[in-house]
């Protein structure tokens, strides 16, 4: 029924009425604006007049990109006067011209039959001007530093990326492009973390702070948690219960990783790594929910490293890092044997478990057996979860560390349990 009644619209008129919409909603949005801050240009009349004025000119002209340019100037100069009337009053900002240029450009649009492009446009738009005050802020959270670091990190990711061979080289079958894939997924994982984290400073609980850090780095995050503990023994379990959640987040972390670097490896180890994240996380909700006294927000510590995961000297660390953890694991797998990986794995837990890990996705179903690399990643995140309650009882106050080494250290075990299934 609804498609009969399509049909009996005239295709022009039905242009119309999709840029009449988007063009309105856009200004309905400024009219609040101009409600709000005094005089600005336009408002709910206003902005559906110029992207009717962009269709017209685009139909009229029959789409000649030439006419559509014209139409264009002309706006953009009565845009100019309305600036020019501002800059008079003290009032410079651009953002109601800019957003009328954008209308305009609506109507050729939707002329040419580009809905998705017209609408994501009109969207995008509303959603920039909408958000003024959070982007503003936002960007006050950031120093430029930050700033230059992620501009270098994305010149390298897209410019070096495509370039690096895809094959592997050499005797030790390094392959270029997956080395630094690897750099990019892990930073990825973990600025997306680091920029939550900076996101939510003073504001958020213990919990989330712990979620967010497992997600960067499970290791570092229990520390922080056991430090700060030891200021505020009264909220022991809350501490406690956030360390076992970051031990929670880093299997999930995991298995976004080895879906995305081998997926006959990560079909072994999803159901028992998504397994033990959920009762990681359950579990120290269930910890975190004791509380005694409440927790200043602005006194929850960072999780994260002081430097930004995207700089330059990180990221070749952490390929030099892989690339000598890759060699070690090769060398161990032909000349020590099964036996050998095990007891590497269990000593990479010491540290940062990702490089290890990540090694073996780029052999396993190769040179190194499934069930080997699975069983090695399950002994090293083990061995990992026993290490930090290493940490939480060196760094922690007594009832924390105790709390905690006893915590992960089961936590630890029940990791193991999985190994069973692994060995064929």
């Amino acid at each position: 029924m609804a498609s009969q009644l399509l049909n009996l619209v005239p295709a022009d008129a039905y242009k119309l009425l999709v840029v009449l919409f988007l063009s309105f909603l856009i200004g309905l949005e400024r009219e609040e604006h101009k409600i709000s801050k005094g005089y600005a240009f336009g408002g709910v009349r206003t902005y559906p007049l110029i992207g009717l004025i962009g269709y017209s000119v685009a139909f009229l002209a029959q789409g000649e990109i030439v006419a559509v340019i014209g139409g264009f100037a002309v706006v953009g100069g009565f845009l100019m006067i309305s600036y020019w009337h501002k800059a008079e009053t003290a009032r410079v900002g651009l953002t109601s011209e800019m957003a009328g240029l954008a209308t305009y450009i609506l109507g050729p649009l939707v002329y040419g039959g580009d809905f998705w492009v017209a609408s994501s446009l009109a969207i995008a738009s509303l959603i920039l001007l909408e958000l003024k005050a959070f982007l503003e802020g936002l960007a006050q959270r950031f120093s430029e530093e930050d700033i230059f670091t992620f501009t270098k990190f994305l010149l390298l990711t897209i410019v070096i990326l495509p370039i690096l061979p895809n094959q592997t080289l050499t005797s030790f079958d390094l392959n270029p492009f997956k080395t630094w894939l690897v750099v990019v997924a892990v930073s990825t994982v973990s600025y997306g973390s680091f920029l939550l984290q900076r996101l939510i400073k003073g504001k958020g609980s213990i919990a989330l702070v712990a979620l967010l850090g497992g997600a960067y780095s499970s290791t570092v995050t229990t520390v922080a948690l056991a430090k700060r503990a030891s200021v505020d023994p009264e909220n022991s379990k809350r501490y406690v219960g956030g360390m076992v959640m970051a031990s929670g987040m880093m299997y999930w972390r995991l298995i976004f990783l080895l879906e995305l670097f081998n997926g006959d490896l990560s079909a072994r180890l999803i159901g028992p790594f998504a397994v033990l994240g959920l009762v990681g996380v359950l579990g120290g909700l269930v910890l975190y929910l004791q509380k005694k006294a409440p927790v200043d927000p602005e006194n929850v510590p960072a999780t994260y490293p002081q430097g930004n995961p995207l700089e330059l000297k990180a990221a070749f660390g952490f390929a030099l890092l892989f690339l000598i953890i890759s060699l070690l694991t090769r060398y161990i797998v032909t000349d020590l044997g099964d036996q050998g990986v095990y007891s590497f794995a269990a000593i990479m837990g010491i540290t940062d478990v990702d490089p290890f890990i990540l090694s073996l996705t780029q052999s396993a179903g190769q040179s190194v057996p499934l069930a080997l690399a699975s069983v090695s990643i399950l002994i090293a995140t083990a061995s990992n979860n026993a290490v930090k309650g290493l940490y939480a009882r060196s760094f922690g106050d007594r009832q924390t560390g105790q709390q905690g080494l006893y915590l992960l250290l089961g936590f630890s075990l029940m990791g193991l349990l999985p190994i069973l299934q692994q060995i064929p």
